[in-house]
């Protein structure tokens, strides 16, 4: 998308790689009153267009990071686990609640 196509809420929504950006999206949209919406989607649409100009050196630093000294994928699960603040102590699927 070029800077200045129109974006829509959906094609923002799809073009944010995390579900966490994608959900505090959706938030913004149905928080904010709606004088300040323009404002707040412009934000938005501004991060996307520059993850989407990102996209190639993201992709390059990703299989940069994936590959291990000898050429094979490493498993990188117990580094982001660990953190993100997992605990291996606690039960599975159990929040703070």
């Amino acid at each position: 998308m070029t800077a200045r196509e129109t974006w829509t809420v959906d094609r923002l929504h799809h073009a944010l790689p995390h579900s966490a950006s994608r959900q505090q999206l959706l938030a913004d949209v149905h928080l904010t009153p709606v004088d300040e919406l323009p404002a707040v989607l412009d934000r938005w649409a501004a991060a996307a267009e520059t993850l989407q100009n990102a996209a190639g050196r993201i992709a390059a630093a990703r299989a940069q990071q994936s590959v291990a000294v000898e050429g094979t994928a490493a498993d990188r699960t117990a580094d982001v686990l660990r953190d993100a603040g997992h605990r291996g102590d606690r039960e599975p699927g159990r929040g703070a609640a």
